[in-house]
């Protein structure tokens, strides 16, 4: 009986399809046509997804939190150091290069975003971390 079963077996597993399907991870969270900021760097941690201006942080549990985001928009993005897009601002840029780390002085820094518009008085590039 046991010879029988093993082509069956055998058989069953060749049809079986395989998932290689996975969950998104890291910036691959963030969905087209979103801002998304995370709480940790490289797009780890919590993450947040913006499609409109948000001038409070807090209100998403982000509030000088971010340390690393993904422009998937085609705007330029305004972050803001203060609520309701106060303070100075930092520029993520829309395309490839709108994804990345902030600067080390800029992580757990902003406290508003403003999708596209003027923007602010510059924040600057923090010394010795130019690009």
């Amino acid at each position: 009986m046991r010879a029988l079963l093993a082509p069956v077996v055998a058989a069953a597993a060749a049809v079986l399809p395989v998932s290689t399907a996975h969950a998104a991870d890291g910036y691959d969270r963030c969905p087209d046509g979103y801002y998304c900021m995370f709480s940790g760097l490289d797009g780890t941690g919590d993450m947040i997804r913006i499609r409109a201006n948000a001038p409070d942080l807090a209100a998403l549990g982000m509030d000088d939190r971010a340390k690393s985001d993904w422009n998937r928009t085609a705007s330029t993005i305004h972050l803001w150091s203060d609520r309701n897009y106060s303070g100075c601002t930092a520029v993520t840029s829309a395309g490839p290069t709108g994804k990345g780390n902030f600067f080390p002085a800029y992580q757990d820094f902003f406290s508003s975003v403003q999708i596209g518009g003027q923007g602010g008085p510059s924040c600057g590039t923090p010394p010795g971390e130019g690009r």
